[in-house]
């Protein structure tokens, strides 16, 4: 009976936060950085597997999807879906994740970011210029869509983890060329959520975090959660909270026995699925929820 009554209540709560989504919003009206000479294939969008998830392939021309909440407490977080940089895992990893954070009251904006791979760039580097970029839109807009600047964060899953901490581990410099229309904010999020985040530890040095990811006295604050049976990547996980431990950063981590890679928001029957209440909570403690 708690269990259905917890159920309905989140069913409530969501159907009295939910607004609808703005229209996307192209992240580089006058051309994306680098890639006028190249010819990409036409984006596409597939339904897979037994929880029908949708997989965007082929992104050329990113966008941001803002998420507006209809009690907001004033914290906005951009979410960056995962697929190995390859792909875009876009409900279960994207608008589902927007959705729940509307219902408690957070703004989400959801980044489609460049995929696949460009040839000849680290993975992570096109991807990168879209979430500072997205940054910069929001900040830039923060009066008009009634939130905090200075309470944006970033939430990803898998390559969408590793996105996100390299947005966190920044030191604010872009690499394209700033408009003063977008980019006049700081790009640096104000805190980071990485749900079973990839590519973290240097794969020849394993003890090591990989390279352009740097822990110091200004990296902010990060909240975790990984599966033990995620072999991959729970090293770098571990790796990365080490590190933010050493410099005296705010970092919590959930290493959960069972469990596995790319569940999402909560399709899993483990207990890792508890690591959205347990976020709320951590959010909570930092001061983020309060409006």
């Amino acid at each position: 009976m708690k269990s259905l009554f917890a159920t309905l209540s989140l069913i409530l709560l969501t159907h009295v936060t939910m607004a609808e989504p703005l229209a996307p919003i192209p992240l580089w009206p006058d051309g994306v950085p680098g890639e006028d000479h190249l010819e990409l294939p036409e984006e596409s969008i597939e339904v897979k597997g037994e929880y029908q998830i949708d997989i965007l392939s082929n992104v050329s021309n990113p966008t941001l999807t803002w998420y507006p909440a209809k009690e907001p407490n004033g914290a906005a977080v951009l979410v960056l879906p995962g697929g190995g940089y390859n792909i875009l895992a876009m409900s279960h990893e994207g608008t589902e994740v927007c959705e729940w954070l509307n219902s408690i009251g957070i703004a989400a904006g959801l980044v489609k970011y460049r995929v696949p791979r460009r040839e000849g760039l680290e993975p992570h580097e096109a991807p990168l210029q879209d979430v500072q970029r997205a940054m910069g839109i929001v900040r830039t807009n923060a009066i008009k869509w009634n939130i905090n600047p200075e309470r944006v964060g970033v939430l990803g899953f898998s390559a969408g983890g590793n996105l996100s901490t390299m947005a966190l581990s920044s030191d604010g410099r872009r690499d394209y060329q700033p408009d003063s229309a977008f980019d006049t904010p700081g790009c640096i999020p104000d805190f980071g959520i990485l749900i079973y985040p990839a590519y973290l530890n240097d794969p020849e040095n394993p003890d090591d975090l990989a390279p352009g990811i740097v822990v110091n006295e200004k990296t902010p604050p990060v909240f975790m959660a990984v599966s033990d049976e995620d072999r991959r990547f729970v090293e770098g996980s571990a790796r990365f909270y080490i590190e933010m431990h050493r410099h005296d950063r705010p970092c919590e981590l959930h290493i959960f026995s069972g469990g596995r890679h790319g569940f999402g928001l909560d399709k899993i029957d483990s207990p890792i699925k508890q690591w959205p209440m347990l976020a709320q909570q951590w959010m909570n403690e930092l001061g983020l929820m309060t409006p």
